[in-house]
Parts: structure tokens; C-alpha cells; sequence
């Protein structure tokens, strides 16, 4: 018998004084945390809620969250993590599409309507029975040490098999709705230990992560709240990143370990100035890690040259825990690469009939076998068999690999441009385009083209001050890149818009 929450439990035995969380003023120990997800557990218990239930959590990076996911996983449920952007309709869709019977709402706040979003949802959805509405610090019936005040912080012992479903993570829906990928106890465990060994964590490790990224969310689920508690860390909770207050976080916390996507180095970057004591942070931080997007070179080398260590970029998806590859500690990393895969799992390259492609430098479709690969979409066998074969699934993206076994995201298939009959990857062209000494963010894509099929489409971010034009970048890009790849169209724009996890909503750009 195998629960994720052994993370937890297992920190809270060898260390129960040291703080497991800081938000704010605010720091719990790792025993602390432990009792309430015990008490959580327990809850759900007295209400008739156990092994293989559903429920749906909504909650911001605070320390009801993490609470709420070990307790869910004591009692033996499985936990539901959804965008606390959700509307009432998407949280109903949530809420029928994973048969929850319990739903923990975040109240809110004045900039976020969570909680009247979560009771129009619950109060459409008969066969949800239960809501716990939790964060409200003026309001005692809304904190969720009101709901759990008369349970046991005793573990509530709960068996789980390892094969038994722990979270359900709902992938992005950019094409059709949303589908639930079920992570198993196993995979998400093993995930986590993985991750932990890429961390470089050592025995005597104490680190102390700034945990920007959102818990809903694989790669701040696995990488940072499970692993570090693997290893005992210490986890700065951001609510909502702003790259300002990051830095001030991390100096005040004297941060260890940072992790974000390409969005959030970029944002930190650009935040840097005279008030930001640079050698501090320099001195404090030992490890950066990126994920979630490409990671664009220039960024990676403008990082270094700023805080003194490299990022370390490493390659998943919800469907695979997420952690696939990773460019390891004291093994040979190249810029621009996911690295190679990670500890019990296997990467290869394939085309459209799942046929393996074997020579380096060739372009094909990244499958991955291995721990981390998921059960399957909730409900969804259909979807399900498109892209999971003999144990491999299949990802959409799209990569080369070299010599040395490092491999290179070229695009999301669908992202790739057909111009004129030529194969055209976005990426490609956008790390040309950043390289441009007035270009500060740059998103390529297709757009609809009467002689070409597709044309190509720079959205462009200036670095402040430039009076960089059109015609200029275009000439510029001519120069740097083959005729059939530089953009004939080019907008400037003052931001870009993004998920809450960071990424280009690039399905809104036109």
C-alpha cells in the first residue's frame, strides 16, 4: 500500500519544528501542517468521503491548500486541483466531469470572485453534496480551521493501492474541452523523488524555495510542494507572482531554489534595478529551474549573466507528472536543451504512425514511457487510445535530439506554420527575433494567407524606450533568417496576454 502523502508525514516525523510554509509573517511547521491534513482527512471521513471519492479544490497558494491535498490523500480520495480563474460554468463543468462529492471553495477576494463562482457551480451540481468554503480571514464559518475545529489531528490511516488514483490534473482545453488526466499515488511519488534527485538535494540539503508557481498546477504540484517536502524544504507560498515582490521574497527569505516559467525569468529580468541588492540574491541562490515553455536562449544567457547560475530546464505535461526530461546537475547541459530523460523514464521520438525515428537531428514527436505516464483521461477511453500505446504516450510536441542524447523542443505540432508548402516552427523564429537588442518578448504565428496558405506574424514586446518599427525588424529578420521563415507581419504590442501558469495565450493573438 503506497499514499503520496508520505512525503509529508515522513518530513513531519524528522523534522516537525522546521517551517514547512511561510506566507507572509505567517510560518508553519511541518507538524503543523501534518495535524490539519490529519484533521482535513478526518472530516472527510465523518461525512462518508474515502478511497477513490472525488474532490475539487479551488484555492490559491496559501496554506489551506496544501493542508486540504495531503488531508484529501489521508482520507484516501483523490484530489481535484482547478485554475482559480475558473467561472461558474467551467467549475460546473469541473464538477460533473470528475463526479466530485466534496468541493473546497476559496472565499475570495475583492479581485477574485472564487467563492459566489464556487456556490453558483456547487448549487447546479446534485450529485456534489458537500461545500467548504475556506480563506476568509474576516469571517470564521469560511476558514478552514472552523470547518476542521472538532477533528482528530490522529492519522486517519487510510489504505491507498499504488496504482490508485491520487490527483486529477484537467489539462488547458486550448482544443475542445478540458479532459482529466488521473495521476496514480505511484506516479506522482515517484515524480516527486525524481525530481528531488534533480534538485540535487543532499541529506543535509535545508533549502528554501519562492513556490510563484500555481499548486493547481503539475509543475509547482510535483517539482516544488512535493519534492520539497521530500526533502524537507522550506516553501515561501506567492499567491499571485509579481516579479518585484518575488525578489523581495527572495531576499527576505533568502531563497535557495526558484523555479517558474520562461514568463516569470523574463518578468524578473526586467524588474532588476537600482533598489535590488543583486549580489545577496547571487550569494543566496543555489538552483533554477524552468519549465512549462521553451525557455528562449537569450533569457537563459541574460540570467546568467544577472544571478550568477544557469537555469536548468527540464520538459513534462500533466499526462506525464510532469517531469519527463531534465538537464541534470553534473551531467553535460547545452543551452536551448530539455536535457535528456529522467531517472526510470524513457524518451523517444516518433512520427504520425507512431513509427520510431532514429537518427539525430531529425524532427519527430516526443513519446515518453516510463513511472510517470498516467492511467488515463477520466471517462475518456477513446482519448485515452489516441495517445497512450504499449506503455508510451504520445505528446504533441514536437523535437529533435543530438549525438549526446540531449533533446530540443521545436513546437507544439499544431503550432507548426505551413508557408508556401514550407514547414515553419514558431520557436525557431522567435529565439532569432529575441536576440534583436530592442526586442524584449516576442510570440510567433500563423496567420490566414491567401497566396502563401499561412503567413508568418511577429507580436512583439519592446524593451523600454526603443522606437524599434515594423519595417526595421522585418529588414533586421530578413538578414538573420531564411526567406521562407521571417515574418512579413509584425505588431507591437505594450504586454501579452497569459495563462495563470504563465504561458503566451497565443490562441489570442490574431
Amino acid at each position: 500500500m503506497l499514499n503520496l502523502s508520505i512525503v509529508l508525514e515522513d518530513s513531519a516525523r524528522r523534522h516537525p519544528d522546521r517551517p514547512a510554509l511561510v506566507l507572509g509573517e505567517r510560518a508553519l511547521t511541518y507538524a503543523d501542517v501534518d495535524a490539519t491534513a490529519n484533521r482535513v482527512a478526518n472530516l472527510l471521513r465523518s461525512r462518508g468521503i474515502g478511497r477513490g471519492d472525488r474532490v475539487l479544490v479551488l484555492c490559491p497558494n496559501i496554506p489551506d491548500f496544501v493542508a486540504i491535498y495531503f488531508g484529501i490523500l489521508k482520507a484516501g480520495a483523490v484530489v481535484v486541483p482547478v485554475n482559480t480563474l475558473l467561472k461558474s460554468r467551467e467549475l460546473e463543468y469541473h464538477l460533473r466531469d470528475s463526479e466530485a462529492v466534496a468541493f473546497f471553495c476559496f472565499a475570495g477576494t475583492p479581485d477574485l470572485h472564487s467563492g459566489d463562482e464556487g456556490r453558483q457551480a456547487f448549487a447546479a451540481v446534485d450529485g456534489c453534496r458537500e461545500l467548504f468554503v475556506v480563506g476568509n480571514p474576516a469571517d470564521p464559518a469560511e476558514q478552514l480551521s472552523t470547518h476542521v475545529a472538532d477533528q482528530s489531528t490522529a492519522n486517519p490511516g487510510a489504505l491507498a493501492d499504488e496504482s490508485d488514483v491520487a490527483v486529477i490534473l484537467y489539462t488547458s482545453g486550448t482544443t475542445g474541452q478540458p479532459k482529466g488526466a488521473q495521476l496514480s499515488h505511484s506516479n506522482l511519488l515517484m515524480n516527486a523523488l525524481a525530481s528531488m534527485r534533480l534538485l540535487d538535494v543532499t541529506a543535509s540539503t535545508h533549502d528554501t524555495h519562492l513556490l510563484a508557481l500555481p499548486l493547481f498546477h503539475s509543475f509547482g504540484s510535483t517539482v516544488q510542494m512535493n519534492a520539497g517536502f521530500a526533502a524537507g524544504s522550506t516553501l515561501v507560498l506567492m499567491p499571485r507572482f509579481d516579479p518585484k515582490a518575488a525578489l523581495q521574497l527572495m531576499l527576505a527569505n533568502e531563497v535557495t531554489v526558484f523555479a517558474g516559467v520562461p514568463t516569470m525569468y523574463w518578468a524578473l529580468l526586467n524588474a532588476l534595478d537600482e533598489t535590488v541588492d543583486v549580489e545577496r540574491l547571487r550569494g543566496n541562490l543555489r538552483m533554477a529551474v524552468s519549465g512549462g515553455s521553451a525557455l528562449p536562449v537569450q533569457i537563459l544567457q541574460d540570467f546568467q549573466t544577472r544571478f550568477g547560475i544557469g537555469i536548468l530546464e527540464g520538459y513534462g505535461l500533466s499526462e506525464t507528472s510532469p517531469v519527463a526530461t531534465f538537464n541534470q546537475p553534473g551531467r553535460p547541459n547545452k543551452a536551448g536543451s530539455i536535457g535528456e530523460p529522467v531517472w526510470g523514464v524513457e524518451v523517444k521520438l516518433i512520427d504520425p504512425e507512431w513509427n520510431t525515428i532514429d537518427a539525430d537531428d531529425t524532427v519527430g514527436e516526443i513519446a515518453v514511457r516510463g513511472h510517470n505516464v498516467m492511467v488515463g483521461y477520466l471517462n475518456k477511453p477513446e482519448a485515452t487510445a489516441e495517445v497512450l500505446r504499449d506503455g508510451w504516450f504520445r505528446t504533441g510536441d514536437l523535437a529533435t535530439r543530438d549525438a549526446d542524447g540531449l533533446y530540443y523542443i521545436v513546437d507544439r505540432a499544431k503550432d507548426m506554420i505551413i508557408r508556401g508548402g514550407l514547414n515553419v516552427y514558431p520557436r525557431e523564429v522567435e529565439e532569432v527575433l529575441i536576440s534583436h537588442p530592442d526586442v524584449s518578448l516576442v510570440a510567433v504565428i500563423g496567420v490566414p494567407d491567401a497566396e502563401s496558405g499561412e503567413e508568418i506574424k511577429a507580436v512583439v514586446v519592446r524593451t523600454a524606450g526603443s522606437q524599434l518599427t515594423e519595417v526595421d525588424l522585418i529588414a533586421w529578420s530578413k538578414e538573420s533568417m531564411a526567406a521562407y521563415k521571417y515574418p512579413r507581419i509584425v505588431e507591437f504590442v505594450e504586454a501579452m496576454q497569459m495563462t495563470s501558469t504563465g504561458k503566451i495565450l497565443k490562441r489570442e493573438l490574431s
